[in-house]
């Protein structure tokens, strides 16, 4: 359905949109009179506090979709009556923008706080620089649920990163971090991570390739046992056996996928509906399934790390040509099963469905765009003149081209629709004054092609990501947040380490992202040097499971390429 047809539905379950435009359209536009500052002390804290009130607009005054009595805006998500399905989350973000303005409030969503939507970069800027040590990400209730309730006596008190929040996600992740976003952890998985890329474009060619060199409808299924392979070695120690040749539905890789795509994909209808299973869990088919999946998880990583620290009491080699791997750095260091089950149990949850959905985005995106795909042959091309060649870290640096497509597309296409934050106190947002508990929520997908951030926002073009003197793109730096941004991502502290005489320093950062841009580049790097891929049916629609996703069968034809 075109965005028009979209918006016309929306005006026919609201008559009183636009007469909400007119009484406030200056309101909606309003930049925040603070927007150009940046608070950075106690001092200008409390002066914004003690501002009179007439600088900003009360939050009852911010514009939104008008709840009805009881049953507020819940129904909107609601079968039959609703206007949205949970698919429709991206239509429907864009549409608040198009209505509402740049500053929108969805109230009256039962068993949750209202959601609050910028669509202002520089809003979204101030946001993330006011805020504190251990900043609030809208936390997943079903995830915190299990790890604080139904399983505290396996989490206890360090639950992991995942839907958790302030000192305990602190104390986790110090203790974590080091051996995760090390680079010299990163680099020993280059040759094994490129094993596994060897294995899955071989099963590719030997065994999913149809008469007309097109592989199956359900690649996104073979995606994701490529991806479940790559983060069972990185984050357990392990090759699951995830690309042999006959892979049994019932085997536990296969399970593992099951159990990833049902607990990620059934996230937002938890979330979003109304939550009866919080109040009636027993009862609850939806709420039974995702705990018994969970379970499945914490079973699958228990068992690995277990051998891990079996090896270790050995004595044996490192698991990685005799060099320590992640697992083993975490366990050499805190010698605690549980604290290293849990790293690789949000290491897989997070990793496997996000992973594989940018990767199925990117192939689409390069398989209907043969241009760019030829750019990035070439550069393949002279980067590696043997295609047998192993790769090195120093040769995907090279590849400009290859990551600034990856960035494009998760920049027009973001994986991630949106990041957000639970604010800690009353924050002066776009003109108004939001009061703390609200959950704000920044949405990448739409601020990412809006031209006020973004030059020729709509048009893709990878290299507007390439530094060079004759770029001059305007690229707001907070208009494409694939990784979230912010003290849980970048700045909590700054870790320093000794290394051949040189202090070497890294940032926060999301604790996969080094390992998720490995796997994706050496993907490309395999694929696109080697085969040429084709898409050669109509084009298929975005849309939400628990990405953002072509959602259709990638039936790419795969012809391998003449030197």
């Amino acid at each position: 359905m075109q965005t028009s047809q979209k918006l016309l539905i929306y005006n026919q379950f609201n008559k009183n949109i636009f007469r909400v435009i007119r009484e406030r359209s200056t309101v909606a536009a309003t930049v925040c009179p603070y927007a150009s500052q940046t608070e950075t002390n106690e001092v200008e804290i409390a002066r914004i506090k003690n501002e009179t009130t007439t600088k900003y607009l009360p939050y009852t005054q911010v514009p939104g979709p008008k709840p009805l009595p009881i049953i507020g805006n819940t129904w909107r998500f609601a079968p039959i009556i609703g206007q949205f399905k949970i698919s429709d989350i991206a239509t429907m973000s864009f549409l608040l923008n198009q209505v509402f303005g740049r500053i929108v409030k969805v109230s009256g969503l039962m068993g949750r706080p209202d959601l609050l939507f910028v669509y202002d970069c520089d809003e979204i800027e101030k946001c993330h620089r006011n805020e504190g040590p251990t900043p609030f990400r809208p936390s997943m209730p079903s995830l915190v649920k299990y790890k604080s309730e139904l399983r505290k006596d396996f989490f206890g008190d360090l639950p992991g990163v995942v839907g958790v929040h302030g000192e305990q996600w602190r104390e986790f992740r110090s203790r974590v971090q080091k051996p995760v976003l090390q680079l010299s952890t990163v680099r020993r998985y280059v040759k094994p991570l490129e094993k596994v890329t060897d294995d899955f474009l071989q099963r590719c060619t030997q065994h999913l390739l149809d008469e007309k060199s097109e592989l199956p409808n359900d690649f996104s299924n073979e995606i994701h046992k490529w991806s479940l392979e790559c983060i069972g070695l990185v984050a357990l120690d392990t090759r699951f056996g995830c690309l042999d040749e006959k892979l049994d539905p019932k085997s536990e890789p296969q399970q593992i996928i099951n159990a990833a795509q049902f607990v990620l994909r059934n996230i937002a209808i938890l979330e979003l509906k109304a939550p009866y299973w919080r109040w009636f869990p027993s009862i609850s088919p939806m709420w039974k399934r995702y705990v018994a999946n969970m379970d499945y998880f914490v079973e699958i990583c228990m068992k690995n790390i277990s051998k891990a620290t079996e090896r270790l009491k050995a004595g044996s080699e490192g698991a990685l040509d005799g060099e320590p791997s992640l697992i083993e750095l975490v366990l050499r260091e805190e010698k605690n099963e549980k604290l290293a089950t849990t790293m690789a149990l949000d290491l897989i949850l997070v990793g496997i469905d996000t992973i594989s959905m940018a990767v199925c985005s990117i192939l689409y995106q390069l398989a209907t765009r043969p241009e760019e795909q030829q750019k990035m042959y070439e550069e393949l091309k002279r980067n590696i003149p043997d295609p047998n060649t192993p790769l090195t870290i120093q040769t995907l640096e090279k590849n400009k081209y290859t990551k600034a497509f990856i960035k494009e597309v998760l920049r027009v296409y973001s994986t991630v629709i949106g990041n957000g934050r639970t604010l800690q106190k009353d924050t002066p947002i776009c003109g108004y004054m939001i009061p703390k508990g609200v959950q704000v929520v920044f949405p990448n997908l739409v601020v990412g092609v809006d031209d006020e951030f973004v030059s020729d926002a709509r048009e893709f073009r990878p290299e507007r990501w390439i530094k060079s003197p004759d770029n001059d793109t305007n690229l707001h730096k907070f208009a494409s947040l694939p990784y979230g941004h912010g003290a849980r991502v970048y700045w909590e502290h700054i870790y320093f380490y000794a290394c051949k005489f040189k202090l070497i320093f890294f940032l926060q950062m999301c604790l996969g992202r080094r390992f998720a841009d490995l796997e994706m580049q050496i993907l490309l790097a395999k694929l696109i040097r080697n085969y040429k891929l084709e898409y050669n049916y109509a084009p298929l629609k975005y849309a939400i499971t628990f990405m953002y996703a072509p959602d259709g069968d990638l039936k790419f034809k795969m012809t391998r390429r003449e030197e």
